[in-house]
């Protein structure tokens, strides 16, 4: 994510931060309240030096399911939209973690792989409509869980990882204009 806030600081304000359990060197993410603890400290942080500025959250798979469940919580006046760069929207177990989807009012924009085994898109083209919250998606062919593309695809689209990468952030910056 230190490589997309670089990127995206063009739209605006950009803040990162690390949950608790990578600081203590853990593989292992800790459960969901302490991950939203610790979501909700970098909130305030930023809202704290930058007041008046417009809040959307952007995360990458977990961090993007522990945004949405904030978002849950501080509700569409205080979250303007949400970015999910590769929401693992199916568990390793298997399991759907679309509850958080479907209760959501927040603007949420997808971006995601048609090679990402989390979040297979015809399981995430059944779960949008059941969503109240306006989604948009934006589809990384031959994109992984992090949206990285092969190279053998991408010699044959005739483009470099450089060039994907271009038309995310296009998208993010749409996204963000629209809302």
């Amino acid at each position: 994510m230190q490589g997309w806030a670089e990127r995206l600081a063009v739209l605006g304000d950009v803040r990162t931060f690390d949950y608790d359990y990578m600081a203590r060197g853990k593989r292992a993410p800790d459960r969901m309240p302490k991950l939203l603890v610790r979501h909700r400290r970098a909130l305030d942080e930023a809202r704290a030096e930058v007041p008046d500025a417009p809040t959307i959250l952007a995360g990458k798979s977990m961090g993007s399911r522990v945004g949405c469940h904030l978002t849950l919580e501080e509700g569409v006046a205080r979250i303007g939209g949400l970015i999910c760069f590769g929401y693992p929207l199916v568990g390793v177990n298997g399991k759907r973690r679309d509850e958080v989807l479907r209760a959501l009012r927040t603007p949420i924009l997808f971006l995601q792989g048609t090679r990402d085994r989390l979040c297979p898109l015809d399981v995430l083209a059944e779960v949008r409509p059941q969503m109240t919250a306006r989604s948009e998606l934006h589809v990384v062919d031959g994109g992984d869980h992090s949206l990285r593309v092969g190279k053998r695809a991408l010699a044959k689209a005739g483009r470099t990882q450089a060039d994907v990468d271009d038309d995310i952030a296009a998208a993010v910056a749409a996204f963000i204009a629209s809302l």
